[in-house]
């Protein structure tokens, strides 16, 4: 099958579409004409994408071969976008395994290309001294290159686009600290690349000649440091000029440590970041041009990067986060919706309360939280619950929202990722905060017998060894202020109209 201008009609797999760039990869394949397959751990994440009824999703993990071989099956071009960061001391022995996988069964499967997105290295420097996560990119490259299938290996250095891990850390340093002691990497020599770009080269690479098997550098128009980048973000965010002082005593870990205080990037994520900054990471060719031409005005240079990433969050028009992709969880992870408990004991805390409004006011107010608008309880125990999870690793409460309004399945929500949603009756919450255990929070909208409207709310935690019991009596003494506080302010929201009118009403009820 073919376009109108000759171009062909390609069947395209694409891994990692419940990430950050998957999840924008897949709708301008389609826009592009391409027919869509999506592997996905968990296929329900991408039920509410705006695409989902244009592709078929297919239930699988780059890990196991049964699955990636059925997900290959009539594949033109195959998308690789999906690492093991964050999954453990093991992550490049699983992206070393992933990876041949994917090669094995692209070929057995007579796949013409594999595309490939990873991250720019320097050159001259060898690979024992790179980063892990610099030397794992690097190694799944050169995997798929061997693999026996054309592949295209694109290679990126800081992704600037909204809700990028890159964007988000650069956005929370420059704006929270208008003084600022730096690790010695923000003088580091940078090309970052527009998302755009990024997304316009991964579409344009599965149509390159068969004959094409190589890696291409991948950078936008300017080459600056990471301190040019805060002071050009500064002046595009209408902010005064940052003083930065660098020091050469903050190395990656204290450095992630430090970005994990100020941003809602978690160290976990900000040590590879910090790490890949340690060395130059420019462009040596910009060959790709030569089968993916630039249109005019592309690349596109930093200052424009940093401005239309700026305008999609002041526009809430966040289509993914760096926090889409979920924190790792054993698959066997049993659900409050078993309908035996196969999972051991599990403690409830419920609360129901009668509501003054229609479900759909109800509703709305569910769906609304979180974010700027908060947990509608006692907002200290929720800022210091936050700040504690910061300071043993985990995400705290800075995620905040993708959207101000709606919500998805999968979609991160402070230190919650949104399991299921039932529009207009069920939100239900999973924590991704450090539990000794398992722990959802569930918010209903329903009706009663009497036809009056009724909220109700469930907190569930599994317990995971005898500290995960000791941990549930302790904060138990504190669910009538939390949880209670949290019914009763939600209520009271969906009455008063709205969450801005109730926010006056949750300071009164504190106090």
């Amino acid at each position: 099958m073919t376009h109108s201008d000759g171009s062909p009609h390609l069947r395209c797999l694409v891994t990692g579409a419940t990430g950050y760039i998957g999840g924008r990869l897949v709708p301008e394949l389609l826009d592009a004409g391409h027919q869509v397959r999506c592997l996905a751990r968990t296929p329900q994440k991408l039920r509410d994408h705006p695409w989902a009824d244009r592709v078929e999703v297919v239930r699988g993990d780059v890990t196991d071969e049964e699955s990636v071989r059925a997900s290959m099956r009539d594949i033109d071009v195959a998308y690789y976008l999906v690492h093991a960061l964050g999954t453990g001391a093991g992550f490049e022995r699983t992206d070393r395994r992933a990876a041949e996988i994917f090669g094995e069964q692209a070929r057995a499967a007579g796949v013409r290309r594999v595309v490939y997105l990873g991250g720019l290295t320097p050159r001259a420097v060898p690979a024992r001294e790179l980063s892990p996560h610099l030397r794992s990119r690097a190694e799944v490259g050169e995997i798929l290159l061997r693999s026996g299938v054309p592949t295209t290996v694109l290679r990126a250095a800081v992704i600037i686009g909204s809700g990028s891990a890159s964007f988000e850390m650069l956005r929370y340093l420059t704006e929270r600290l208008p003084v600022m002691v730096t690790p010695s990497w923000v003088r580091t020599r940078i090309q970052p690349i527009a998302v755009r770009d990024v997304l316009r080269y991964l579409v344009g690479s599965a149509l390159m000649p068969g004959e094409v098997n190589r890696a291409f550098d991948i950078g936008g128009a300017d080459v600056v440091t990471y301190r040019d980048m805060m002071r050009r973000y500064a002046a595009a965010a209408g902010l005064p000029r940052r003083l930065i002082v660098p020091v050469p005593v903050l190395t990656p870990g204290l450095s992630s440590h430090w970005v994990g205080l100020v941003t809602p990037v978690p160290r976990q994520i900000a040590r590879p970041l910090a790490e890949s900054l340690r060395h130059e990471v420019v462009c040596h060719e910009h060959d790709i041009a030569a089968y993916v031409p630039d249109p005019p005005g592309s690349p596109i240079g930093v200052d424009k990067a940093l401005a239309l990433a700026l305008q999609r969050v002041r526009e809430t028009r966040v289509t993914t986060r760096w926090s889409s992709a979920s924190v790792p969880g054993a698959p066997s992870d049993p659900l409050p919706t078993d309908p035996d408990w196969a999972g051991g004991s599990l403690y409830t805390d419920r609360r129901e309360r009668t509501v003054d409004a229609t479900p759909q006011a109800l509703w709305t107010v569910i769906e609304g939280v979180g974010g700027e608008n908060g947990w509608y309880s006692f907002p200290l125990a929720w800022a210091v619950r936050g700040w504690a999870d910061r300071l043993v690793g985990g995400v705290g409460l800075r995620r905040g929202r993708r959207d101000a309004h709606r919500l998805r399945v999968g979609d991160s929500l402070d230190f919650w990722r949104v399991e299921e949603i039932d529009r207009g009756r069920l939100l239900r919450l999973r924590a991704e905060m450090r539990l000794p255990g398992l722990a959802w929070l569930e918010m209903y909208a329903e009706r009663d017998e009497a036809g009056r409207t009724r909220y109700r709310q469930r907190a569930l935690f599994h317990p995971h060894g005898l500290l995960g019991h000791a941990y549930w009596w302790s904060v138990s003494p504190f669910h009538a202020v939390v949880f209670g506080g949290m019914a009763r302010n939600i209520a009271l929201a969906a009455a008063a109209g709205g969450p801005d009118r109730e926010r006056a009403a949750e300071g009164e009820t504190a106090r």
